[in-house]
């Protein structure tokens, strides 16, 4: 089933965000490359696709896990975690409509 995984950062978290990043990459890659990621990627904080020092708000991660409790596990051990860049994760049952 998918699931989707909402991180909130905390504030100016651009700099945590940019430290923990490659490691928060591969943990992505691995979903995808087991076919198991939908789609990922940041909220600017701003109106813009390249937000500069404005930063982002949070992420959002769309993949297929056995279970919620996996799910959580997963987002647990993500490492803008680790590094405090999300103040809160909130993790979703999803089902996807469109496009079919």
């Amino acid at each position: 089933m998918l699931y989707a995984i909402f991180g909130n950062d905390v504030q100016d978290s651009l700099q945590k965000r940019q430290a923990a990043r490659p490691a928060h990459l591969a943990r992505l890659q691995a979903l995808q490359d087991a076919g198991r990621l939908l789609l990922a990627g940041p909220f600017p904080a701003v109106d813009a696709i390249d937000p500069s020092a404005a930063g982002f708000s949070g992420s959002l991660i769309v993949a297929e896990f056995s279970s919620l409790e996996a799910a959580q596990e997963w987002a647990s051990a993500d490492p803008y975690v680790a590094a405090a860049v999300y103040a809160q994760v909130a993790v979703r049952p999803f089902k996807k409509v469109f496009p079919a």
